[in-house]
C-alpha cells in the first residue's frame, strides 16, 4: 500500500535513518485500512478481506484516536529533521496531513460521527456501495463478497449505537434527512437489493450467498423500521439548517480552508450570487439559440421533451461510455498526456435506491478495476442528451476520471495518502468544474441546447453556494433578488424558498431538485465545494499563465496540476501557480 518508489527510509553508512511525512501518511493509510477495510476495497488493496467497519461510538474513537496519534508521530518527525521542511514533497504532504486529519478530528470532536446521515452518505450507503467495487471474476471472489455481507447485520448494529448515543446527547439529524433515507432504504427493498446482487454468483455458493443476502436485506428492513418509528419520533423538531459554527466545521472537512473565520463564508456567498447574475446572461443569450423569443427556463424545458434524447439504460448508457471514449481519442497528447492505463473507464448505471446525481468511483490504485461513471435512472427510460454532455466532462472525462486515475498512476512518486484517502472536495469537484468550462473554451459545445446544458449546470453550482451558505447561516435574499424572490428580500432563507430559487434556475426535473436540497441541507458544506474549487483552479490557471508568458504551456501545466495530488483550497490556487 506504501508508495512503490519510496524507500522504506533514508538511511546512508553516515547518516541515521528517519521518518518522513510520506512514509508517516501511508502507514496512516494501512492502519485505516485496518479500522475501516472499506478503504481498502476503494483502493483495490487486500481482495480478501471480508470484514466491514465499525461505525459504533467505539469504532469512531478508534478512528479518531489513530489520527491523534498520527499527528503526534509527525511532529516527532518534523522536529526531529527540521530538513524534511525543505523538501516541497514532503512538506506538502505534511501540510495535508496535518490539515485533514485536523479537520476530521474538529468533526469528531463535536460529535458529527454520532449523527452522519443523508441521502449521500452515511455508513448504510458506503456498505452497500463497497460490493459494487469488489471483484467476482472467481468463486473465491464470491466467497469473499458472501462473507462480508453476512457482516451486514452487525455493522448497521453499530451504526444505530451511534445514532443511539447521538439522540442521547442531543445530535440528532433532521427529520427530513430520516425521511429521505427511510424512502430510499423501502425502494432498496422492493427490488430486495442484496438478494438481487448476489443471483450472478456461482451455483456452487449458491446456499451460503442467498442466506447473506437474506441477512442483509432483512438488516436493511431493520434500520429501515428503527429510522422510522424509533429514531424519527426522537428527530422532531431538530432544524434542518446547522448554523454557522457547525458549517464552519463541515465546510473546512470539504474545502480544506478555515472559511468560518472573519467574513469568509459572506464572502463567498455574495460572490456565489454574482455567479449567479453573470450566469444567467449568458443562459439568456443561449436560450435564444435554442428556441426564439424563449426564457432560459422555456427552452430547457423544450429540450427536455423534444430534444435529442436516448432511450433506454442501454442506449444511454453506449451513449456516455461512446462519449468519454472520443474525449480520451481528442484530448490525448493535445490537452493532456494520458498513460495507458488512465485510458480506461466505464459508464455504468446505479443501483436503485440511489441519491438523483450522477457520480464517480476511482479506479483501484493497481488499476486492477477501471474508474466508473455512474448514473442513476430515477424510473426514466427516455434519456435528454441537452443537460449530459456537460455532466459526462465532469465525471469522467476530463473530469474526475482523469483527476483521479492520474492520481493513482503517480501515487508511486508521491504518497497513497496524497493520491486517494487525503483527497479535498473542493479540489476535486473543482477540477470537474473546470474541466467542464475547458471542454466550452476548446469548442465542444456547439449546439446551442448542449451549451445550455453546461450553462445550466454551472448555474446549479453558483445556487449551491448562495442557498447552502444561505440556509445554515440564516443569511438574508439578495436585494436584487428576481421572481417569486422578490418579495422575500431581505428575508433569511428557508428551505422552503431555496427549493423554490431551485426551480426557478435549473432546468432539472422535479425529482433531482427535491434530492438537490435534502442533499444541501443534510451535507453542509459539500455544495459549495464544487464552485469554489474552479474558481481556485482558474485563478491558478491564471497566476501560472502570467508568470510564463509566452512560455505557457497549457498541456504540460494539466499533467502537471493533475499529478501534484490533494491540496486544499488555502494551498491550492497558489502551488497551481507556481507550475
Amino acid at each position: 500500500m506504501t508508495s512503490q518508489d519510496q524507500p522504506a527510509d533514508s538511511a546512508t553508512p553516515d547518516q541515521p535513518s528517519r521518518t518522513t511525512p510520506r512514509q508517516i501518511a501511508d502507514r496512516y493509510v494501512d492502519a485505516v485500512c485496518d479500522l475501516d477495510p472499506l478503504v481498502a476495497t476503494s483502493l483495490g488493496a487486500r481482495p480478501g478481506d471480508d470484514r466491514l467497519p465499525d461505525p459504533s461510538p467505539a469504532g469512531l474513537e478508534a478512528e479518531a484516536a489513530l489520527a491523534r496519534e498520527t499527528l503526534a508521530e509527525l511532529d516527532r518527525a518534523l522536529a526531529a529533521d527540521p530538513s524534511l521542511a525543505e523538501d516541497p514533497i514532503e512538506r506538502g504532504c505534511a501540510r495535508l496531513l496535518r490539515e485533514r486529519l485536523g479537520a476530521e478530528l474538529a468533526a469528531h470532536e463535536a460529535g458529527e460521527g454520532l449523527r452522519v446521515l443523508s441521502n449521500l452518505f452515511s455508513p448504510i450507503h458506503s456498505i452497500r456501495q463497497v460490493f459494487s467495487l469488489m471483484p467476482t471474476a472467481s468463486n473465491e471472489d464470491w466467497a469473499v463478497i458472501g462473507r462480508r455481507m453476512a457482516r451486514i447485520p452487525v455493522a448497521y448494529a453499530g451504526f444505530r449505537e451511534s445514532l443511539d448515543e447521538g439522540a442521547r446527547r442531543g445530535l440528532l439529524v433532521a427529520p427530513r434527512q430520516v425521511r429521505t433515507v427511510v424512502a430510499q432504504l423501502d425502494e432498496w427493498l422492493s427490488g430486495t437489493y442484496f438478494a438481487s446482487f448476489v443471483a450472478g454468483g456461482p451455483e456452487s455458493l449458491r446456499p451460503d450467498l442467498d442466506a447473506a443476502a437474506r441477512a442483509a436485506d432483512q438488516a436493511v428492513a431493520d434500520i429501515r423500521d428503527y429510522l422510522r418509528n424509533d429514531y424519527a419520533p426522537r428527530a422532531e423538531g431538530t432544524p434542518d439548517a446547522v448554523g454557522r459554527e457547525r458549517y464552519a466545521i463541515a465546510a473546512r472537512r470539504w474545502t480544506g480552508s478555515d472559511l468560518g473565520d472573519g467574513t469568509g463564508l459572506e464572502d463567498a456567498y455574495a460572490w456565489g450570487w454574482g455567479e449567479h447574475r453573470r450566469i444567467l446572461a449568458e443562459q439568456r443569450i443561449e436560450a435564444e439559440k435554442v428556441l426564439a423569443g424563449a426564457t432560459p427556463m422555456e427552452a430547457m424545458r423544450w429540450l427536455a421533451t423534444s430534444g435529442p434524447a436516448a432511450e433506454g439504460e442501454d442506449a444511454i448508457r453506449e451513449r456516455l461510455q461512446a462519449m468519454m471514449d472520443e474525449a480520451i481519442v481528442a484530448l490525448d497528447g493535445t490537452h493532456f498526456d494520458l498513460a495507458e492505463p488512465v485510458r480506461k473507464v466505464e459508464a455504468m448505471i446505479a443501483p436503485p435506491g440511489s441519491a438523483a446525481a450522477p457520480y464517480y468511483t476511482r479506479p483501484a490504485q493497481d488499476f486492477s478495476r477501471p474508474g466508473r461513471t455512474w448514473l442513476p435512472t430515477l424510473g426514466r427510460t427516455r434519456f435528454p442528451l441537452w443537460d449530459l454532455v456537460s455532466i459526462w466532462y465532469h465525471e469522467g472525462v476530463p473530469g474526475h476520471h482523469l483527476q483521479l486515475a492520474q492520481w493513482a498512476y503517480v501515487s508511486g512518486e508521491l504518497s497513497t495518502y496524497q493520491t486517494s484517502l487525503g483527497s479535498v472536495s473542493a479540489n476535486v469537484e473543482g477540477w470537474a468544474l473546470y474541466a467542464e468550462r475547458l471542454m466550452d473554451e476548446l469548442g465542444y459545445f456547439k449546439d446551442p441546447g448542449e451549451r445550455l446544458g453546461y450553462l445550466d449546470a454551472q448555474q446549479l453550482r453558483s445556487v449551491r453556494v448562495v442557498i447552502d451558505i444561505g440556509m445554515h447561516l440564516g443569511l438574508p435574499i439578495p436585494d436584487d433578488a428576481e421572481g417569486s424572490l422578490a418579495e422575500h428580500r431581505g428575508q433569511p432563507w428557508t428551505p422552503d424558498l431555496a427549493r423554490t430559487f431551485l426551480g426557478e434556475s435549473s432546468g432539472a426535473d422535479v425529482a433531482f431538485l427535491d434530492s438537490e436540497l435534502v442533499r444541501y441541507l443534510g451535507i453542509p458544506g459539500q455544495a459549495i465545494s464544487y464552485k469554489l474549487g474552479e474558481r481556485a483552479w482558474l485563478a491558478g490557471r491564471a497566476a501560472a499563465q502570467r508568470n510564463r508568458g509566452a512560455d505557457f504551456d497549457l498541456k504540460a501545466w494539466h499533467m502537471a496540476a493533475l499529478s501534484q495530488g490533494s491540496l486544499g483550497l488555502d494551498d491550492l490556487e497558489a502551488e497551481l501557480a507556481r507550475l
